[in-house]
């Protein structure tokens, strides 16, 4: 595949799955949102919570100066200036791809985050098609294009099929770098959830605890423990639908179930 524009590219399994995940986690969400916001109005940014100390260390800083200097950074870097610009007015318009550290953030994804090796290599494979149909159609660069040139570029591969993935997957990122918490490199001082007003959940990681440094056992007896809760769950409304004097009896002997048992009731 020499381009964007290549007839015979089929949007790969990684990114329909990767699609599928994030279109799932974005119902969850709003549930999950509305729950953790109606209880934590005491706790958050707003209040003072105090962040897990992160920064990007000298030597990352410096790496990153060198790498932005040289293809495929440079372009990256520039495309996600471009997705997410500076505003005059960044504190009604928002934070930039600059003030969330969108390229330290993508620069983890790519290096230190398990991402698969064929995303890696879609990302890095654009960044030269992106190049080459900016040369066939401004004889430059995209780095050396104007800011309406730059989006003239950007709208014309979202045309094509891989160009639109390949932009919806650099955004993708961009709203991590945002939102996540700021031990994965992006979001510096939870700007992003000052800006969106949003109360972070708690506790926060720090780094040597982000989800792919746990132990593998860990990982897996998470998973165990949340199957058991929601078994744990199904069982208790079974048992409050069909045996209501049971229910009372748990009430008056276990005040944990108490509270759970009120709740479905009311529900």
């Amino acid at each position: 595949m020499k381009s964007f524009f290549d007839k015979n590219y089929q949007t790969p399994i990684w990114f329909k799955a990767k699609v599928k995940k994030e279109d799932n986690a974005t119902k969850l969400s709003r549930r999950s949102f509305l729950k953790s916001a109606a209880g934590a109005s005491a706790i958050g940014i707003s209040s003072g919570m105090a962040l897990p100390a992160f920064s990007l260390t000298l030597e990352d800083k410096n790496t990153l100066n060198e790498l932005i200097k040289t293809d495929p950074w440079l372009t990256l870097d520039a495309t996600l200036a471009h997705l997410l610009p500076e505003s005059i007015s960044s504190i009604k318009s928002g934070p930039s791809a600059k003030d969330i550290n969108a390229l330290a953030y993508l620069h983890q994804v790519m290096t230190v985050q398990p991402t698969s090796e064929d995303e890696k290599e879609f990302i890095l494979k654009g960044v030269g098609w992106l190049n080459g149909f900016a040369q066939s159609q401004r004889g430059k660069a995209f780095v050396d294009l104007s800011f309406d040139e730059k989006e003239f570029m950007l709208r014309g591969i979202s045309n094509s099929r891989a160009g639109e993935n390949w932009l919806t997957t650099l955004l993708a990122y961009l709203f991590e770098a945002m939102l996540a918490p700021p031990a994965y490199g992006g979001n510096p001082n939870g700007i992003g959830w000052q800006w969106l007003d949003h109360q972070a959940g708690f506790p926060l990681p720090n780094k040597g605890q982000r989800y792919f440094e746990l132990p593998p056992r860990a990982r897996v007896k998470n998973e165990i423990t949340i199957r058991e809760i929601h078994s744990e769950k199904n069982d208790q409304n079974f048992v409050n639908a069909n045996s209501p004097s049971i229910s009372i009896l748990s009430i008056k002997n276990q005040s944990v179930k108490k509270s759970s048992v009120k709740r479905t009731s009311k529900a």
